[in-house]
């Protein structure tokens, strides 16, 4: 990258501080973010952090078994080499404190931390149209002013508590996995009931049962996992990865998920029987989002798909002893992957525990929390503590709490009443110099996280740049833009099974009340950089850009 000339903003006693640009998060949205504003284009930047330290979503979600999904190799940035070169992971599947020990590492590296405010919360952001600012408010009182504001506040960050009844009278502690104290929880010696198994439920619930007098798991839907087969990186490995970045860097962006592999181009339903499961136990064995990857039909073609469900069925009652619980846990009511997969190490195993059981939750409904633990509609179960896995209001939960205006005050959750609509994911009508990195109707949550987030903040960086350089001043899409955008993403996922699994957070079905809309592009994050690099060459086709 390049330097500029970083100017410095205002700060008149009495007076809002104003910035060029106000980037809201620091996990790895806003670290790159703040690093290509001010790095390449010399803005004064400034990034408002919630947290007390680097990380987003890996500062909160710390809870038991927290690990990545994507292989640590391709979960980092990739707009340097050398940075690729010089760190070394230690694991194949990264846990919280590996991936915050990175971003520290590149915070350091490029010393973003001098622009960057700790606990800080935005309270609201109001576009002043005369003055062509948005003035933020933060939960200290002040109020801070800039032509552009980013919002990188990532897509699961905002806690989903159920509303259950009682809540406020049991007698012990509670958690939920996506607010987790940093200090740890003891289990030792402990009656813990876990509400959810998604994919942090998959993930804590053996760890809880290490050391847990009891661990009883209630289960609405059962879910699919596949084996991580997490363990050490070999020296081969990693030098492979020193060796070959940019290979790497290419794979990912060329790849329909952005990961460091590409996904078979066979047939499941074209593939001979004994062939298939060959495959499938190949896959099995490797492990991780790989499985995915083994046809090219399993999100497409509910036949295709069929086969790799019923495989993994088969695995299940394969692994757990008791047919009952074995029957619970494979009970499936949605296509294999129409929510992003799990992986896990012994889930399933831990159903073999005896101090583990499981509650069917569609067989007896959770009633309310009592002050003793958990009654259903069969039973109530005593616990001294609770964990809710219950995953985030996807997507959109942290952009509506921020109390967001736009010209003539309108509030983005009136403009987003039935359901988010903007243009790329990326700009909403009516919310002029607005950008929402990962936001909804981009791929982000159906990707290797940094790898969209990388394309987005370089797209925006790019715009802005644009304008600069052309003397303009403001940016929003129109609203035909914006129509065929959501008409688009609505073709995209109806391509697809996605829409199948009707208590998904991806339709935001996991929030009583929020519109269920389909909510991430399907369309594959190869094809959503081909159009929004076409977008940006036809001059911003679909914005309105004005002095």
């Amino acid at each position: 990258m390049t330097s500029g000339t970083r100017k410095t903003p205002e700060s008149n006693s009495g007076q809002a501080r104003t910035f060029d640009a106000l980037v809201v998060g620091a996990g790895f949205s806003g670290l790159y973010q703040l690093l290509c504003l001010r790095d390449r284009l010399g803005l004064s930047v400034q990034v408002l952090e919630a947290g007390a330290g680097i990380g987003g979503t890996w500062y909160w979600n710390r809870y038991p078994g927290a690990r990545c999904d994507s292989e640590s190799h391709s979960y980092c940035y990739s707009f340097s080499d050398e940075l690729m070169r010089e760190w070394e992971w230690s694991e194949r599947y990264p846990g919280p404190p590996e991936i915050l020990r990175y971003l520290n590492h590149v915070a350091d590296r490029f010393d973003l931390r001098r622009d960057i405010r700790f606990n800080t919360r935005v309270t609201s952001a109001h576009y002043d149209e005369t003055a062509n600012l948005w003035r933020v408010s933060t939960d200290a009182g002040e109020v801070l002013t800039a032509q552009f504001l980013i919002t990188a506040v990532g897509c699961l960050s905002s806690a989903n508590i159920p509303n259950i009844p009682g809540l406020d009278t049991f007698a012990g502690r509670w958690y939920h996995t996506g607010q987790w104290p940093h200090e740890g929880v003891d289990f030792r010696g402990k009656r813990v009931g876990q509400i959810g198994t998604g994919s942090t439920g998959i993930q804590s619930a053996p760890v809880i049962a290490e050391t847990a007098a009891h661990l009883t798991v209630f289960q609405r839907t059962a879910n699919y996992s596949v084996p991580a087969r997490n363990g050490p990186l070999t020296p081969e490995f990693k030098r492979y990865v020193r060796e070959n970045a940019a290979e790497i860097r290419n794979v990912t962006q060329a790849s329909v998920n952005g990961h460091p592999w590409l996904i078979a181009e066979r047939s499941a339903l074209k593939t001979p029987a004994a062939e298939r499961q060959a495959l499938y136990e190949a896959a099995w064995e490797t492990g991780g989002l790989r499985f995915r990857a083994t046809f090219r039909d399993l999100v497409t073609d509910k036949a295709a798909n069929d086969t790799a469900a019923a495989f993994i069925r088969d695995k299940i009652r394969e692994i757990v002893k008791d047919p009952a619980t074995a029957a619970k846990l494979s009970d499936f009511d949605h296509p294999y992957a129409a929510k992003r997969p799990p992986i896990d190490t012994d889930y399933f195993e831990t159903f073999n525990r005896d101090n583990v059981t499981l509650v069917d939750v569609r067989a007896e409904p959770i009633e309310r929390i009592t002050p003793r633990g958990i009654r259903t509609s069969a039973a109530e179960y005593p616990l001294d503590i609770i964990v809710f896995a219950t995953g985030f209001d996807g997507m959109t939960g942290s952009l509506l709490r921020m109390d967001i205006r736009g010209r003539d005050g309108l509030s983005l959750a009136k403009a987003w009443k039935a359901g988010p609509r903007n243009y790329l994911g990326l700009q909403v009508a009516g919310f002029p110099n607005l950008f929402t990195v990962t936001g909804p109707g981009s791929p982000s949550v159906l990707c290797n996280m940094p790898v969209a987030i990388e394309q987005h903040v370089e797209w925006i960086t790019d715009c802005i740049g644009h304008m600069r350089k052309n003397g303009l001043k403001r940016i929003e899409p129109r609203d035909e833009a914006v129509d065929a955008w959501v008409a688009q993403v609505n073709a995209a996922a109806n391509a697809t099974l996605l829409p199948q699994a009707k208590h998904s957070w991806y339709l935001g079905a996991n929030v009583p009340g929020k519109p269920q809309v389909f909510m991430p592009y399907a369309g594959g994050m190869a094809h959503y950089r081909e159009i929004c690099a076409g977008v940006a060459a036809r001059n911003y086709e679909g914005f309105t850009l004005s002095a």
